[in-house]
């Protein structure tokens, strides 16, 4: 169980408006995507096996398109949402996690936007098979799951387990991306922008961990709580933005 933090009223009101700012912030990045942004998609895909095991399978059937344009506003608007609710009706609760050195909202939104994020980076350099996507999605959702586990149950200086198991689950995603950029045995040479985009986010997504590592091991100014929760907001708008325009640079510009 995680140790007792002090959070004061004048922390709490700050942090409350820290809050409602970000919210603003992803929100407005969110509408300024979908007004500038043109309607390019991405298809996924899935193949289907026409006879017994063994036999070749079918050309790849597109099932649905997404459009990039609303993939993005969708990770950007969770993030508004989700500041909106601790800034406004939930800030009793969220000052009630943090006391006890933890923000279970943290984790349920970048559950969802950052596998949403991961899904996103993934199709840019051509996974579209709707298994696989499927599975990058659960399996960076569950490194999340895993972040959560150690902040509800091991306080700072204990056990970090459940972080290692998150590392390891989220080195998969990233593996299965590179194989993609690298794209052994094919002449394949994905546009400049995707490796950007995989380099930045790989750095960001790695700087959550690292918060998260100096917070248990009690590592200077990380040993208060609330600087380790700020650094995560900041983190999150940074990332968040960082690929919402290098997705528009890249494929969004009329």
């Amino acid at each position: 169980m995680a140790s007792p933090v002090t959070v004061s009223d004048h922390a709490f009101t700050r942090l409350r408006r820290f809050n409602f700012g970000m919210g603003v912030l992803h929100g407005a990045q969110a509408l300024l995507i979908l007004v500038l942004a043109t309607d390019f998609a991405l298809p996924v895909t899935a193949t289907f096996l026409e006879g017994p095991p063994g036999t070749p399978p079918s050309e790849p059937s597109v099932l649905f398109d997404v459009s990039l344009a609303w993939g993005v506003t969708a990770f950007l608007l969770l993030s508004a949402v989700f500041h909106f609710i601790v800034a406004g009706p939930a800030a009793r609760r969220y000052r009630d996690q943090l006391t006890r050195g933890q923000n279970q909202f943290r984790w349920i939104e970048y559950a969802i936007s950052s596998s949403v994020m991961i899904v996103l980076i993934a199709m840019l350099p051509g996974i579209s098979d709707v298994v696989a996507l499927l599975a990058l999605f659960a399996v960076n959702a569950g490194m999340i799951f895993m972040g959560s586990v150690q902040e509800r149950y091991e306080a700072p200086g204990g056990s970090l387990w459940p972080f290692w198991m998150g590392v390891l689950l989220g080195v998969v995603p990233w593996l299965s991306i590179g194989l993609y950029l690298v794209s052994p045995g094919s002449d394949a040479q994905p546009p400049g922008f995707v490796y950007a985009i995989f380099i930045s986010l790989f750095v960001f997504f790695n700087a959550f961990a690292i918060t998260q590592f100096l917070q248990y091991k009690q590592v200077g100014r990380w040993k208060d709580y609330l600087v380790g929760e700020r650094t995560y907001i900041l983190l999150s708008l940074v990332a968040k933005t960082a690929l919402a325009w290098q997705v528009f640079a890249g494929t969004l510009v009329p």
